[in-house]
């Protein structure tokens, strides 16, 4: 499984495939499942809610398209989850992308990893070509 964070999400479901590295794309397709967090969800309601991100179709159906036909799983949001994210060691500040990686790192198993596969492709401005493996 790969998970995605937020700007990628958004970047693959819209095919802004010059926003992330080319070799992403091809793992992301050749990944046996795919998956995002309900908060990457809130991420794109709130940035289109306070006008920072324009969508041609409603926000609704934007996030219904971008979750089933497109075959990415909607993951849960558990307690764990939110214990991991806290524990984090200060990686990023951003409570919103802790919750991402807590999300990783609790749901993908190192023995389900292939290798050289990544578990979560992730856009931090801060760190350019970001991927934590």
């Amino acid at each position: 499984m790969i998970i995605l964070d937020t700007h990628i999400w958004f970047w693959y479901i819209n095919e802004n495939f010059e926003q992330f590295p080319l070799e992403w794309t091809a793992q992301i397709r050749q990944a046996d499942s795919v998956g995002v967090s309900p908060i990457s969800c809130y991420e794109i309601a709130l940035a289109h809610h306070k006008g920072r991100l324009a969508l041609d179709i409603p926000i609704q159906q934007w996030l219904i398209d971008a979750l089933n036909p497109s075959g990415i799983e909607l993951l849960p949001l558990t307690p764990e989850i939110t214990l991991r994210a806290v524990n984090l060691s200060p990686v990023h500040k951003d409570p919103f992308d802790r919750i991402i990686i807590g999300t990783a790192l609790l749901l993908v198993q190192p023995w389900n990893i292939k290798q050289n596969s990544p578990v979560l492709i992730a856009y931090f401005p801060n760190i350019p070509n970001s991927k934590i493996i």
